[in-house]
Parts: structure tokens; C-alpha cells; sequence
């Protein structure tokens, strides 16, 4: 099918809202039956950015600096391998700049989890600019204040933007409408309701980057950047990686999957 076709029919889909299975007249092929999960998302792994092990023998590098609240990053781990990712991870502190040089240099893409103390110095900073200027991926992760240090410090050296700030989430947005709510965007392809985190950092406005989801109080959650061949996310709500939320929370996997998908910066692999 058609990317303008599931659009239409994806349309439908967000305006009818939360039933668990529709059947949807498609004026371009026969009918056909579209199964909704408990949040209204379409549900299958067809429905993702990328088909199943798209992305095998590619590496996701993960510095995965806080690991409070029982945060062990299994869910997304699980669903990147699904896409076929390797992925290696460091907890708690980086590793030391030789392994760290090693590993980015076979990886498509670096995600990064803050913590509330900086960790990463010029050394990692210098090797972190390198792999984003080679056209390699970013995602700097953080949350409420203070959990935000390294994607601060990362973030204000290479783009000159941050985040500040700490604002009750814990709701689920539906498409951009009254200042609220998701772009549509790749990283957003079939996800009619999305869970915006527990609680936020609100992201730096800046000209390089576009808005990616509105809050619920209608401050910028994730930005994305793309331009001269390079991608970057940068996110103020990693609590919806958490293990507690991840099941519950509407469009999490999806569009964890789908962010890796394009971070991979290889739109040939799209469905």
C-alpha cells in the first residue's frame, strides 16, 4: 500500500478514535480490517516506520547515565532488537574514551540518557560532535529539572540548545490541534495518540530544529533536527521509557521504534 493510501486511511483512523477493531472502506483497494490496540494505535509491526529487522547488523550505542526509579531501559532494548539493532550499553558512567571511540565508529546512532550531575567532558564531546558530524544519529534524552546535565551540555555545544524546566505531564496527545499535540513526521507515521511523559523539561525554540510534539501544556517536548544529511532528536521526557509506563502509555513503542528508524538516517529501509 501506497504511503498516501495508509494516510488516508490512518485519517479516518484518528478521527473515529479509540475502537478496537474497524473496518475501513479504501476507495484504492479492497476493504479491509484494521486492528486498533488499547490506546487507538494501529496495532502490528507492519504498521511501523521500518519492517521487522530492517536495520540487522546495524549498532545502536546507548550511554544510559541514570538508572533511578528502576529504569533499565529493557523495554526499549527489546523493541530496537525487534528493528534488528545490536545495541551496547553503558549504565551509570560512561566508559572510558578509547572503548567509547571504538564503539561509536561502528554505530549508526548514539542515544544519550541524562542524568542530574555531568558526566561526559570534552574528550567524549569532541568525539560526540565527530560521529554527528559523519552523518550518524543523535538522541539526547532528558526529563524534569535536574535531568538534564548531559543533554544540556551536549546539546548547547553542538546546537546551541537546551532544556529547562519541570511540567506535569502524564497525558496522551493526539495530533497537532490548539498548540497541542504531534507533527506529523515519520517518527510519527500511524500513531493516532501518544503518551507525553510523566513529568517534562520543555525544549529551547531554535530555527535548526522542528517542533516534534506539543505538550499537553503546550510546551515543546521533542525537537528534531534535519539538515545537511545529519539527524538529531533531542526530548524532555524519557520517563516514557519506563518499564511502569512503557505498556500503558499509548504509542511509546512505536515511536521509540520509529525515532531509531529514522535516526538510522536510511530511508531506504522505510516500509
Amino acid at each position: 500500500m501506497s504511503k498516501s493510501k495508509k494516510e488516508f486511511i490512518f485519517m479516518v483512523l484518528g478521527v473515529l478514535g479509540f475502537i478496537s477493531i474497524l473496518y475501513v472502506f479504501n476507495p484504492f483497494e479492497n476493504n479491509i480490517t484494521v486492528i486498533l490496540d488499547e490506546h487507538g494505535n494501529p496495532k502490528g509491526s507492519e504498521y511501523d516506520l521500518a519492517e521487522d529487522k530492517a536495520f540487522d547488523n546495524f549498532k545502536v550505542a546507548v550511554l544510559q547515565l541514570y538508572t533511578g526509579e528502576g529504569f533499565d531501559f529493557k523495554k526499549p532494548e527489546k523493541a530496537l532488537k525487534e528493528k534488528g539493532f545490536e545495541l551496547v550499553i553503558w549504565k551509570n558512567n560512561p566508559p572510558n574514551i578509547n572503548e567509547f571511540k571504538s564503539v561509536l565508529e561502528e554505530s549508526c546512532q548514539l542515544w544519550i540518557i541524562s542524568s542530574t550531575s555531568k558526566k561526559l567532558n570534552e574528550d567524549y564531546l569532541k568525539e560526540i560532535k565527530k560521529f554527528f558530524n559523519s552523518g550518524k544519529g543523535l538522541y539526547l534524552w532528558g526529563d524534569n529539572s535536574p535531568y538534564f546535565a548531559d543533554a544540556n551540555y551536549i546539546g548547547k555545544e553542538i546546537f546551541d540548545v537546551e532544556m529547562s524546566g519541570n511540567v506535569h505531564g502524564d497525558k496522551v496527545v493526539q495530533k497537532f490541534n490548539n498548540g497541542k499535540g504531534f507533527i506529523e513526521h515519520d517518527i510519527t507515521q500511524n500513531i493516532n495518540n501518544l503518551y507525553e511523559g510523566a513529568t517534562v523539561a520543555t525544549i529551547d525554540k531554535n530555527e535548526n530544529f522542528e517542533a516534534l510534539i506539543y505538550g499537553s501544556a503546550g510546551n515543546i517536548v521533542i525537537s528534531v533536527y534535519d539538515k545537511n544529511g545529519k539527524r538529531a532528536i533531542i526530548d524532555g521526557g524519557f520517563t516514557r521509557l519506563y518499564k511502569n509506563l512503557w505498556d500503558k502509555a499509548a504509542g511509546t513503542e512505536r515511536y521509540v521504534k520509529n525515532a531509531a528508524s529514522w535516526l538510522a538516517n536510511n530511508d531506504d529501509l522505510f516500509q
